[in-house]
């Protein structure tokens, strides 16, 4: 299994499901951040429990979603993280 990262959200940021996908909103701005997969990642996803590989996996989708695409969410990702809007847990690994 690829070993990756797992996010959780800093204090003072939220996230909602919306149609298109991830609304995040932090206080430090205040500022709305959108990511759009769609159903791919729900909220519950950044309590930094799961991996995105294992997410997709336990949720029945890593066969339904492209490399290409898992990609481009994991630099989603990391650039949400880089913007403060979510964090990465202490305890996980680097992306493969």
């Amino acid at each position: 299994m690829i070993s990756e990262k797992k996010f959780t959200l800093p204090p003072g940021t939220q996230v909602r499901q919306e149609n298109f996908g991830l609304l995040f909103y932090t206080m430090k701005g205040p500022r709305l951040y959108f990511l759009p997969l769609k159903k791919w990642i729900k909220p519950s996803f950044f309590k930094g429990q799961y991996s995105l590989t294992q997410w997709m996996e336990k949720k029945g989708n890593l066969g339904k979603i492209s490399t290409l695409n898992v990609e481009k969410i994991k630099t989603s990702l990391e650039q949400l993280c880089r913007k403060g809007v979510i964090r990465e847990c202490s305890n996980s690994s680097q992306w493969s």
